[in-house]
C-alpha cells in the first residue's frame, strides 16, 4: 500500500511558545482586556506616568495652604486622576465609543487644571501635560491636532502668569506637545494592529472556506465516479444471477476493487495529495464505459512533454467527470475520448463526446461541471460544453503547456476499446 503523508506532518509546525509570545506581545496591542489581570496590567502601564504629578502632591503636603484649600485641591486632583485614567483606558480600547461624554470630561479637566494652576501656583502646571495626552488619546486625529496645541498654548499662558521667572513652564511645553502627539501615534498604531488582526482572521476564514470547497469538489468527483461504477456493476451482477454465477462473481470482485480504490482515493483527497493521472483515468474510463455497454474510442498522442503535473491533474479530473456523466445520463452507444495538443501548440486539450440524448433545453450545469470549471481555472485552463454534431454532448477541457516543453507531436494514435 502506498504511504501518504498529511500536509500538517510535512510542514514544520509553528512552535507553541512562539505563538504564545506573539499573542501576548505584539498582537495584543489594541486588544481589549479580557481578564482582570490584563486590566490591571494596562492600568499599571497607564498609571505609572502619574508619578510626574509629584509636584502637586508635594505642594499639598508642604502645608502652604489652609485645610479648606488643601481639601478642595486634593479632591480636585483626585477627580482629575480618575477622569484621566478613565479617558485614556477606555478610549484606547474602544475607539468607536460615542464622543459626547469625552468632550465633557476633557472640558472639565481643562477647567480644573486652569483653576488649580492659576490659584495654587506653578507646581500645578504639569496637569496641562496630562490634558494634552488625554486629548491625543480621546479625540480623533482631525480634532487632536488642534486641541493639543491649544492646551499647550494655555499652559504657556498660565505659566507666564504664575511663574514670573519663566524657568518651569518652558520645560513643560515640549513634553505637552510630544506627549499629546505621541498618544495620537499610539492610537494610530493600536488601530493598525486591530485592522491587521481582523485582516488575518479574514484570510484564515477565506483559506478555510477554500479548503472546504476543494474537499467538496474532490469528494464529489471521487465518490460520484466510484459509486456510479459500483451501481452499474451491482446491476450487472444482479442480472447475471442465478444463470451466470461466475460472471456475477467477477462483477462482485470488481465492486470490491472499486470500493477499495475509492477508499484510498478519499483518504488521499482528505490529506490533500490526491492528483489523478491521465493514464490511470483512461484505463478507468475504458472499464466504466465497457461495464455500461458503451463502446469507447480513445485517441491519445504518444506523449505530451510540456504537460505540467497540475495540468495533467486538471485534465484527469475532467475526464473522470465527463465519463461519469456519459455513463449516468447520456444513454449513448459510443463515446469518443481525444487527447492532444491544441491547434496553436500552446496547450493540451481533452475532448469527450457521445452520441446520446444530449442535455435538455435550458439545462444548467450541475455541481460536477461547476467544480470542474473551478479546477481548470486554477490550472490556467478553460472548459467548454456544447451539443455534439450527432445530438449528444461534447466536453472540451484545455490547459496550458509548461514553458519547458519540446516540440510536441500533434499526431494521435487510436487505442482499441
Amino acid at each position: 500500500m502506498r504511504e501518504t503523508t498529511s500536509s500538517a506532518a510535512r510542514e514544520r509546525p509553528w512552535p507553541k511558545w512562539r505563538q504564545e509570545v506573539e499573542d501576548s506581545d505584539t498582537t495584543s496591542m489594541g486588544r481589549a482586556p479580557e481578564t482582570r489581570g490584563q486590566m490591571l496590567v494596562k492600568l499599571m502601564w497607564i498609571g505609572i506616568w502619574l508619578l510626574y504629578l509629584g509636584s502637586p502632591v508635594s505642594d499639598l503636603a508642604s502645608g502652604h495652604h489652609n485645610a479648606l484649600v488643601t481639601t478642595l485641591a486634593g479632591c480636585g486632583l483626585l477627580a482629575f486622576v480618575v477622569s484621566y485614567l478613565a479617558v485614556v483606558f477606555l478610549r484606547t480600547n474602544t475607539p468607536y465609543m460615542p464622543q459626547s461624554w469625552v468632550y465633557g470630561v476633557l472640558a472639565a479637566q481643562t477647567v480644573l487644571t486652569f483653576t488649580l494652576s492659576a490659584t495654587l501656583g506653578k507646581d500645578w502646571l504639569v496637569m496641562f501635560v496630562y490634558v494634552a495626552v488625554a486629548c491625543g488619546a480621546a479625540l480623533p486625529g482631525t480634532q487632536s491636532r488642534f486641541a493639543i496645541p491649544a492646551v499647550t498654548a494655555a499652559l504657556a499662558g498660565v505659566g507666564a502668569w504664575v511663574d514670573s521667572s519663566g524657568d518651569l513652564y518652558p520645560a513643560l511645553v515640549i513634553p505637552a506637545l510630544l506627549g499629546g502627539f505621541a498618544m495620537v501615534g499610539v492610537r494610530q498604531l493600536v488601530r493598525t494592529m486591530r485592522e491587521l488582526r481582523e485582516a488575518r482572521e479574514t484570510v484564515a476564514h477565506l483559506a478555510a472556506t477554500e479548503e472546504r470547497l476543494r474537499l467538496a469538489r474532490d469528494l464529489h468527483d471521487l465518490l460520484g465516479h466510484s459509486l456510479s461504477l459500483i451501481t452499474l456493476k451491482s446491476e450487472l451482477a444482479g442480472r447475471m444471477l442465478p444463470d451466470r454465477p461466475q460472471d456475477a462473481a467477477q462483477q462482485v470482485a470488481d465492486i470490491e476493487n472499486v470500493s477499495r480504490q475509492a477508499l484510498v482515493d478519499v483518504r488521499e483527497a482528505v490529506s490533500g495529495y490526491r492528483r489523478p493521472r491521465l493514464d490511470a483515468e483512461l484505463a478507468s474510463a475504458r472499464s466504466a464505459l465497457a461495464s455500461a455497454g458503451i463502446a469507447a474510442r480513445i485517441h491519445q498522442p504518444e506523449r505530451l512533454p510540456g504537460l505540467t503535473p497540475d495540468g495533467e491533474g486538471a485534465l484527469a479530473w475532467a475526464l473522470r467527470e465527463a465519463v461519469t456523466n456519459v455513463v449516468r445520463h447520456s444513454g449513448a452507444v459510443t463515446c469518443v475520448i481525444a487527447l492532444g495538443a491544441t491547434p496553436d501548440g500552446e496547450g493540451a486539450a481533452l475532448t469527450v463526446s457521445d452520441d446520446g440524448r444530449g442535455p435538455a433545453a435550458g439545462h444548467s450545469p450541475g455541481n460536477g461541471l461547476t467544480g470542474l470549471t473551478e479546477r481548470l481555472i486554477l490550472a490556467g485552463g478553460t472548459l467548454r460544453t456544447e451539443r455534439a454534431g450527432d445530438g449528444g454532448f461534447r466536453l472540451t477541457a484545455t490547459v496550458p503547456m509548461g514553458a519547458d516543453r519540446t516540440a510536441s507531436s500533434t499526431g494521435t494514435r487510436p487505442t482499441p476499446p
